[in-house]
């Protein structure tokens, strides 16, 4: 777990061990046995986690919902393409699912697993649960109830406007036309809009985009109509998610570049000296600004404008630059740089042109 040498206050000690803290509110250790070392945050927030809706392309009445931080490859061991799935999508005559619904910006398994379990989920007050279970399974819990169009977008409605689901930085995909139409029936009937800060987006025409195959590939002769067409549909809906950190491979450069020469300076919040390699210093994402501070500081600050009940901060401005800050965004990057120094490596490393390499030999010889 991330811990800093400074004392924080409660909220911002709440915020500072997050980078995931929130995934601890979610009961999943009452209703499943424990992962080992589960209780112990070693990993960065993951580049992609999402919340899946599949709907049976043989009979649209059929859905399942999972979680999965790479979609695409997930498809794939639904539809038996690929080993893994799950055994509710494993039978032929449903086959092939397709995915209809994303929400993505989870930053974890755990964290997703409430959106999975809205019968279970402690996040939904008892009087405000949509989904009920009425059956049980053989080891006594209660059994997930049936999944149709309509109870798939008030759950999602519900979830994401919770207190403790208010403040991620989600993003809701729409990826087929008709469970986006049941998604604004359902505001219009309840009276109530998708809250603020929830992204909504739609990729779909006639529907999802079918995944590149050697049919819609590139191929050498193709016309640039057809280039460009084949482009876009190998680009649509799930193949067009990040499944990498590149997204932000400029920000982590930035960041990287900073600390290895130790250039963090004073905290942009409190003037204070940052002592490298001490305490957790948070950047500004923003383009051309390197601004820095002290975890705590970015905290107090991103909070000092909401409610004294908010515990997690959502969007400041930076005062050296003026610009927006997404703290989601400004902890990925945090997470990526204190746990993830392989993929920091990985991300950063320049690959070596087989020209360079053979000048190198020949320069070795």
């Amino acid at each position: 777990m991330l811990s800093s040498n400074r004392q924080l206050a409660p909220a911002s000690h709440f915020t500072a061990t997050n980078i995931n803290r929130e995934q601890c509110h979610e009961p999943y250790h009452h209703h499943r046995a424990p992962t080992p070392g589960m209780s112990q945050v070693t990993k960065p927030l993951p580049a992609l986690y999402t919340v899946y809706v599949l709907r049976s392309t043989v009979r649209h009445a059929s859905l399942y919902i999972g979680s999965t931080p790479n979609p695409p490859r997930r498809l794939k061991q639904h539809n038996g393409d690929v080993k893994g799935g799950a055994a509710r999508t494993s039978r032929h005559t449903l086959r092939p699912w397709e995915m209809i619904v994303l929400v993505s910006g989870f930053p974890s398994m755990i964290a997703a697993w409430a959106l999975t379990n809205p019968h279970l989920s402690l996040h939904i007050p008892d009087e405000s649960r949509l989904a009920v279970a009425t059956q049980r399974k053989r080891n006594g819990m209660p059994r997930r109830p049936p999944h149709s169009l309509k109870s798939v977008v008030s759950n999602l409605h519900l979830l994401t406007g919770v207190p403790s689901f208010a403040r991620w930085p989600l993003s809701l995909h729409f990826l087929a036309r008709e469970p986006h139409v049941a998604w604004r029936t359902w505001l219009a009937t309840s009276g109530k809009p998708s809250r603020p800060g929830l992204r909504v987006l739609t990729d779909y025409e006639d529907g999802p985009a079918p995944p590149p195959t050697r049919d819609n590939a590139v191929r050498d002769g193709d016309t640039a109509t057809e280039t460009e067409a084949a482009a876009e549909v190998s680009q649509r809906g799930i193949y067009s998610l990040p499944l990498d950190y590149k997204p932000i491979k400029a920000y982590v450069e930035k960041a990287n570049e900073v600390v290895s020469f130790e250039r963090e300076g004073a905290c942009v919040h409190c003037g204070e000296e940052l002592a490298s390699g001490r305490g957790l210093h948070a950047m500004c994402p923003n383009d051309g600004c390197t601004g820095m501070g002290h975890l705590d500081c970015w905290s107090r600050h991103a909070l000092s404008g909401d409610g004294d009940g908010e515990v997690i901060p959502d969007l400041c401005k930076c005062p050296s630059c003026g610009g927006e800050v997404r703290w989601g965004d400004m902890m990925k990057e945090l997470s990526l740089r204190v746990r993830g120094a392989k993929e920091v490596d990985k991300l950063l490393k320049k690959k070596t042109t087989k020209k360079a390499a053979a000048t190198t030999t020949t320069t070795t010889a």
